[in-house]
């Protein structure tokens, strides 16, 4: 009995409606827990600015290190290490956040002259981890032992997990959720198709288990990198505190209630024959079945990019429908596929009402993927020269092939119902067939009936013979009963055996006229066709949710180039000496300003070792680029004052390491020459 989708009424809901309607109430208060827990926040963050700056060259230890982002971070202490020229952590280890961005660490008192290294690993607001290094120096540049390890955060093999899970995930949500409501909405029968229920029970483990396997990998993936953290009780508790571990709680709550209404789908529904339980029955199935399809999605939104970045309030909404859209569309493609093949008493009807649902899931991704796509990229530059972009790119063109094959199955589709008029696919491909091969005279197949002289059934066949005796007339023998009424055993066991060949036949045929059908075939081939298409766009879409988003890796560029752009401080250069000569010791500092590209003001102070001023003979500085073979640039600075020497004009034609050569004299033949390397613009 072919069954329709039941409208949504004010009817009592008894038994199980009931109780799905608890569970919908529980699920609604997990997601407003969740809700509530999730504040908006920044988007995939890069490092946009530190202090002090990269290759920064300064005169005196500074007393911390902060560094700026593009959006907010996630830190902890230990997130930010400065490490010395011999590798030695020289921070306090607890971070502080400075506003606007903006984090510190404290540095240790007494540092040495030399180049520090600063390594950072935070985790982004939208769950994703970044990592990254510069160093500073302190006096002047020097050699440094510091080796940081070459794995790239999120990277590895745990990286690779974690991504394999992701993709699972999106596959499972799909297929659980879109094939569950095409049995609800296309194909009530589904209901009782065992592939059919194999498939969407199929979809729940795999969804639960790589939510399991996503938590559990969460610290590595955000930390370390070792697989063993994964089992790290310690670890794994500070994962539940963080924002991607309270989604991915929350989803494996939603997934236990999901479980009921599966059971009941494919349970209790599927059984009842009562027209008004099963509408009651289907209506609490369809509202609470939709409220934690929405709870599901809602734990990707509420943790990865549409959580982040502007316009965070309408982008996790709309995530959420662009999430349900994708299952609607390529999970009910699944069922339908697996009822082309293993259920061959789908009807036209079903097909054409998933045809509705796929047209408006097409329309809702469009609009969706569209305001996502300008939230995301921002600009065409970014569109083209992004990875972000360039893989949007990569989806949009297959979407548009996944909407050119499903556009061919819609027209199989309309030849099927044109032809057949509705009928269930076997009926309509007999009809098809038999009209197309006219010649042939269609041999009628007899249906069981019952003797009106016994209690047995006489199962027809298509030549008009009965299975179960020489006739097939009322007037003869009733299979299963001998003449003197007694039942003799042996026929009980021959009628089953009958009555399995008898069903493997029909089966059979039915298969047989089912595929000889050409317009059926080419629906199968193009749906077929469809689902291909649809695991590599599932596959892309997984890459574009762990890619930094156009926007913000533009947003980041700028503001590096601004901070670029922006007047360097000050290049200050100490230089003690001794000539060997009497009254030959002393300290010479070098000031150039604003100590970037261009025109420059050179200063030289000497001193004494005891402070005051040293009259020295003569002073001669001079630049040198060796990485570009640029240089010496003598500058013979003019004496100002005593133990002050002047120079403007200086010009740095452009940036990098440069040498400093100072000569300094005491007399007439005490002299010495001394150099440092230091970061200029």
């Amino acid at each position: 009995m072919r069954t329709t989708a039941p409208r949504p009424g004010p009817a009592a809901l008894t038994g199980y409606g009931r109780l799905l309607l608890v569970a919908v109430a529980l699920i609604v208060a997990v997601l407003g827990s969740v809700l509530a827990a999730a504040a908006p926040a920044g988007a995939h963050a890069a490092l946009t600015g530190s202090d002090p700056k990269q290759g920064a060259v300064v005169d005196k230890a500074p007393e911390q290190v902060s560094l700026s982002f593009s959006e907010k971070v996630a830190m902890s202490d230990g997130s930010v290490r400065v490490l010395d020229p011999a590798g030695k952590r020289v921070d306090t280890g607890k971070t502080t956040d400075l506003g606007s961005h903006s984090y510190g660490v404290k540095l240790k008192p007494g540092l040495p002259d030399g180049t520090f290294t600063v390594a950072y690993q935070v985790v982004s607001a939208d769950s994703h981890p970044i990592a990254g290094a510069f160093t500073f120096s302190i006096g002047a540049p020097s050699a440094t032992k510091v080796s940081l390890p070459d794995q790239d955060v999120g990277g590895g093999l745990v990286g690779t997990l974690y991504d394999i899970a992701r993709y699972v995930a999106y596959a499972g949500f799909t297929v659980v959720v879109g094939g569950a409501a095409f049995v609800l909405g296309c194909f009530q029968r589904g209901a009782g198709v065992r592939p059919l229920q194999r498939l969407v029970v199929g979809g729940w483990l795999a969804l639960t288990g790589a939510t399991l396997v996503t938590l559990l990998l969460r610290a590595p993936y955000a930390g370390s990198g070792k697989l063993g953290d994964a089992f790290d009780l310690a670890k794994l508790g500070d994962v539940l505190q963080t924002k991607t571990g309270a989604a991915l709680v929350s989803r494996l709550l939603l997934l236990a209630a999901a479980a009921l209404f599966i059971a009941v789908l494919f349970g209790a529904y599927e059984r009842r024959e009562d027209a008004k339980e099963k509408r009651d029955l289907a209506f609490g199935l369809a509202i609470g079945g939709g409220v934690v399809a929405v709870g599901v999605a809602a734990t990707w939104a509420l943790a990865e990019h549409a959580s982040t970045g502007i316009q965070a309030g309408i982008a996790m909404p709309v995530d959420v429908l662009h999430l349900l859209a994708v299952a609607a569309w390529l999970g009910g493609l699944a069922a339908l596929l697996l009822c082309l093949y293993r259920a061959p008493d789908i009807d036209a009807a079903a097909v054409r009402r998933f045809s509705r649902v796929a047209f408006v899931s097409v329309v809702a991704l469009a609009a969706t993927g569209l305001y996502q796509s300008w939230r995301q990229v921002g600009s065409w530059t970014a569109l083209v020269e992004t990875g972000y972009g360039q893989l949007l790119l990569v989806k949009i063109g297959l979407v548009a092939v996944l909407v050119g094959v499903a556009s061919v199955s819609r027209r199989w589709t309309m030849r099927i119902a044109g032809e057949a008029g509705g009928m269930a696919p076997e009926a309509a491909a007999a009809t098809v067939v038999e009209q197309r091969t006219s010649t042939k005279k269609k041999k009628p197949v007899a249906v069981a009936h019952s003797s009106k002289t016994g209690d047995s059934a006489t199962v027809g066949t298509a030549d008009g013979k009965a299975s179960g005796g020489k006739g097939g007339g009322n007037g003869s023998k009733a299979s299963g009963t001998k003449a003197s009424g007694t039942k003799d055993p042996g026929q009980d066991k021959r009628a089953a055996q009958l009555a399995r060949q008898q069903a493997a036949m029909d089966t059979a045929r039915q298969r047989r006229i089912r595929d000889a059908d050409p317009h059926r075939s080419g629906l199968r081939r193009s749906v077929f066709a469809e689902a291909g298409v649809a695991v590599v766009v599932l596959a892309v879409t997984t890459l574009l949710t762990s890619t930094e988003p156009g926007r913000t890796e533009e947003e980041a560029k700028n503001a590096s180039a601004t901070s670029a752009q922006q007047p360097a401080g000050p290049v200050k250069v100490n230089f003690p000496f001794d000539t060997g000569g009497k009254d030959g010791k002393g300290a010479v500092r070098m000031e150039l300003t604003p100590g970037r590209t261009g025109s420059n003001d050179l200063h030289v102070y000497a001193t004494r070792p005891n402070g005051s001023a040293f009259d020295l003979p003569e002073v001669k500085v001079s630049f040198t680029l060796k990485a570009k073979d640029v240089g010496p640039l003598p500058v013979a600075p003019d004496r100002i004052a005593t133990g002050h020497w002047s120079a403007s004009g200086v010009q740095v034609p452009m940036a990098g390491k440069w040498q400093v050569k100072l000569t300094v004299r005491t007399s007439d033949i005490d002299q010495v020459t001394l150099d440092k390397n230091v970061q200029i613009g």
